[in-house]
């Protein structure tokens, strides 16, 4: 390979970049604006968008692909497609929680959580349960701190 090839550097560059800087090559490589996320995921897409401009993007039948197994995991629920699954526990993770002297212990399930055998959509209404006032969920079970750090 006798051409120098400048993806390599590019990519290197993004984690030196300040973060108008980065914002900056988020609006010319996206035609848009930046979202209001945080520093890492705004290298991670510009890399992937640099990669992909430079070498080409997903073969269609692969995107279909993928969208197949999506609609197979979610069964085309629009709600559902838009959640990270990266968020919720694996299924059949157990959390547990002591509140007033009482261990709790909450299972999750493939479409939500489950406590004392009943089934659950959310952590907040579980929370809210043993507890009697409202509570975010993720904080109530230790999952995500006050300050919205995971």
């Amino acid at each position: 390979m006798t051409t120098h090839d400048p993806i390599p550097a590019r990519l290197a560059a993004l984690k030196t970049a300040t973060t108008p800087e980065l914002k900056q090559q988020w609006r010319e490589l996206f035609d848009s604006e930046p979202p209001p996320f945080n520093r890492r995921y705004l290298e991670s897409r510009l890399a992937y968008r640099i990669q992909e401009l430079a070498y080409g993007g997903l073969k269609p039948e692969t995107i279909r692909r993928l969208e197949r197994l999506g609609e197979e995991l979610d069964g085309g629920d629009r709600k559902k497609s838009r959640m990270r699954a990266d968020l919720k526990p694996i299924t059949g993770t157990r959390l547990l929680r002591e509140w007033q002297g009482v261990e709790h212990v909450v299972t999750v399930t493939g479409d939500g959580f489950e406590w004392q055998g009943r089934p659950y959509k959310s952590l907040s209404a579980i929370a809210r349960a043993i507890t009697g006032t409202r509570w975010n969920g993720w904080v109530f079970f230790g999952l995500k701190s006050r300050r919205g750090r995971a």
